[in-house]
């Protein structure tokens, strides 16, 4: 495939607003990609580069010296290029890499270079989200989206699913699944209408989440976004291994306690993982049998048969709205970070899709996309303080600015901000550093009001630094739809 059709493609997508359309043409180009190239037209379609290129702004900005004058590069001698950039080490690799690349432009027209330029400095944003893509992969082979969305979670990488045959991804011990997520509910008799009807509300931990495969004594342990964390682990592992199963996926939560058994803060629990201790939610699979399809009542008598109470949650199952909030006041006052409300008869599907299982919290948080930061002055000066803030656009695509702070930070955070993204910047414009929108950081807020300074029309109020989510990516960030349903029900308590 020429880079430029998928150029053009990607051009058309940024401009598109429904996501219907969206999904049409992102339909079309994949049905003309081959089998050994289309793992990267759905990567670079997505804004992602399949290996790490190890290339800064400056460098991409100076292979821009010359332009091809006619479309002939094809995709797969880009992905080359990059891959052998990527590798490229040692004494003289800077100039080599910059050699690979300005090689590269030269041969790339003014709309290819603009695409790539952008690519590689992480600011391609057009609106082709995993879950857009699921639904072209699923259009450009007929087949249901369900189907994909499927093969996705067991896969966990959608350019494999791209690549192979859809019915053939099974769950496998040892290789991590995507998990299942939780939309946000404002309160317990949302999320009860939501669900509609009776419903179980489970303690929410403020720790790290964790899927742990146990084959007889081998034990691994995998984060939210599926990296292995095993060796960081080694409490979760030795417990894992004395659990009264063979074999077995369980999904969880990792926390750290302290003396009085209470929980300790989230980014206390990430500086010591080792002491961190798991408590188990979900079973995926036991011994052989796949429980994914199961409703969610029968996968937790098996996971009552298996796991002793002390390594589970605390549980109700209620259509009452009163018991579940005396639930959730008890939950905040033994620590917890609040509720997770959950339908009794939902199985196991990654993401949020559906809406099977909602949270429930009582501090106004979200989970933002640091877009830029603002160097500092005075106390802080020579750091990267003033945070600006995004939530995701699922429809259009990118990041909506919500506002900014410096509150919240430490100097030791500071420290680590101020270098961590020096490392991801893309630009610089007086004062503010751009950088490509991969750090996710929770932030506390007071409330939301109508903005005419954000294109989003909100902005928060009293904005102040939670924590970094290391254990979240640029996708698994609120929405501005979440954002806008926050305020309007802030409007109708008023």
């Amino acid at each position: 495939m020429l880079l430029d059709a998928l150029v053009r493609t990607s051009t058309r997508v940024a401009a598109t607003a429904g996501r219907l359309a969206k999904i049409g043409l992102l339909a079309d180009l994949l049905k003309q990609a081959e089998p050994d190239e289309i793992e990267t037209v759905i990567a670079y379609l997505s804004g992602a580069i399949p290996a790490k290129v190890g290339v800064g702004w400056a460098t991409v900005q100076k292979a821009r010296a010359h332009v091809g004058t006619s479309a002939r590069l094809q995709v797969r001698d880009v992905a080359a290029t990059l891959e052998q950039i990527g590798k490229a080490s040692g004494k003289g690799s800077a100039g080599e890499k910059q050699r690979l690349l300005s090689e590269l432009f030269g041969k790339a027209t003014k709309d290819e270079q603009d695409f790539l330029f952008r690519l590689l400095t992480g600011e391609l944003r057009q609106g082709a989200l995993e879950g857009i893509m699921i639904e072209a992969l699923a259009k450009a082979r007929e087949l249901p989206a369900a189907d994909v969305r499927r093969a996705v979670m067991l896969a966990g990488d959608l350019g494999r699913v791209a690549k192979g045959d859809v019915g053939s991804f099974k769950i496998e011990l040892l290789r991590p699944i995507k998990p299942m997520l939780a939309k946000t509910a404002e309160d317990v008799a949302e999320a009860l209408t939501e669900l509609g009807g009776a419903a179980a509300f489970e303690h929410k931990l403020d720790g790290i989440r964790i899927q742990v495969h146990k084959r007889g004594s081998e034990v691994r342990v995998f984060s939210r976004i599926l990296n292995d964390i095993t060796g960081e682990l080694p409490a979760v592992v030795e417990i894992a291994r004395k659990l009264d199963m063979s074999d077995a996926i369980l999904d969880g939560e990792a926390v750290a306690l302290a003396a009085n058994n209470r929980p300790v803060l989230f980014q206390e629990t990430m500086k010591g993982l080792g002491g961190g201790v798991p408590f188990f939610f979900d079973i995926l699979y036991l011994n052989g049998t796949s429980l994914l399809d199961q409703p969610y009542t029968t996968r937790q008598e098996v996971l009552a048969q298996h796991i002793p109470d002390a390594r589970r949650l605390p549980r109700l199952v209620t259509a009452d709205a009163q018991q579940a909030q005396e639930f959730f006041e008890a939950a905040i006052a033994a620590g917890q970070e609040g509720l997770v409300a959950k339908g009794l008869s939902s199985t196991y599907a990654a993401g949020r899709r559906g809406g099977a299982w909602y949270k429930i919290k009582r501090a106004n948080t979200l989970d933002l996309v640091v877009l830029a930061a603002e160097w500092g002055h005075g106390r802080r000066h020579g750091r990267l303080s003033n945070l600006h803030l995004g939530a995701r656009d699922s429809n259009g695509g990118g990041f909506v600015m919500l506002g900014k702070t410096f509150k919240g930070l430490t100097d030791q955070l500071l420290e680590w901000q101020t270098k961590r993204l020096q490392e991801i910047a893309v630009r610089s414009e007086g004062h503010v550093v751009y950088v490509r929108p991969e750090l996710v950081v929770e932030v506390a807020f007071n409330g939301l009001q109508d903005s005419p300074h954000y294109p989003g029309g909100l902005a928060l109020r009293f904005a102040r630094v939670v924590r970094y989510r290391d254990d979240k990516r640029a996708e698994d960030a609120d929405t501005i739809e979440t954002v806008r349903k926050l305020h309007h029900g802030s409007d109708a308590d008023r």
